[in-house]
């Protein structure tokens, strides 16, 4: 059945999917809902998210939402190239790898928090912007300590592996230069994000190379 993903080009949680998808060789259509026309709050979008929020999965009759539990439902029904771990210690290093930017950093750098800051308490562009690398920087300075003294990163975030952490922490980092935060305190976290770009699945994922997405 025909796996259709709704995202947009600027959505890290998209970018995320988009790079699984690609690494088990799943094809799959986009729909594109333009967060900056506010696509996301239209009746039509409504009925598939009532969050309002990116990305979406539909497939043999699922609507999935939520980049990670999309990942591993994707994980778990084509399990032919695993992205978690055998054992069970294994898979939650790698969970917790993950949601140190999807449950901790990203969600507060969202286009609604943005946007909430300035409409509730008069933050301007410039502040919204320190608000959003403040929060990507510590993210970062957490991931690059578990890289750096757990022991178990190898070319990837988990031994020689890609796994749902890799997806996680790649988005991190292409985030953090969208908001141009401060990523020389990493240089663990920047060299896996450069092996993971350098492979076909993540470079095709990329947020700036998807319909949409500025020229530069």
């Amino acid at each position: 059945m025909t796996i259709v993903l709704h995202g947009f080009w600027r959505s890290l949680a998209t970018f995320r999917v988009r790079a699984a998808l690609n690494l088990k060789g799943l094809a799959y259509r986009e729909n594109i809902v333009d967060l900056s026309k506010g696509e996301q709050f239209e009746a039509g979008f409504h009925q598939l998210n009532a969050q309002h929020a990116l990305p979406v999965l539909e497939h043999a009759g699922l609507r999935l939402t939520q980049s990670l539990p999309i990942i591993e439902y994707l994980d778990e029904t084509w399990p032919q190239i695993s992205l978690l771990p055998a054992d069970a210690e294994g898979r939650a290093r790698v969970r917790a790898l993950a949601q140190i930017t999807t449950a901790d950093a990203h969600p507060l750098v969202v286009p609604r928090v943005r946007n909430y800051l300035g409409s509730a308490f008069g933050v301007d562009e410039e502040g919204k912007m320190a608000w959003a690398r403040h929060w990507l920087d510590l993210g970062t300075a957490a991931i690059e300590d578990r890289l750096a003294n757990d022991g178990v990163a190898g070319c990837y975030a988990h031994g020689d592996q890609i796994t749902l952490a890799d997806l996680a922490l790649v988005s991190h980092v292409v985030g953090a230069r969208l908001f141009q935060a401060n990523l020389a305190q990493a240089p663990k976290l920047l060299a896996l994000t450069e092996r993971c770009l350098s492979l076909e699945a993540f470079a095709k994922a990329h947020p700036l190379v998807q319909v949409g997405a500025p020229a530069a």
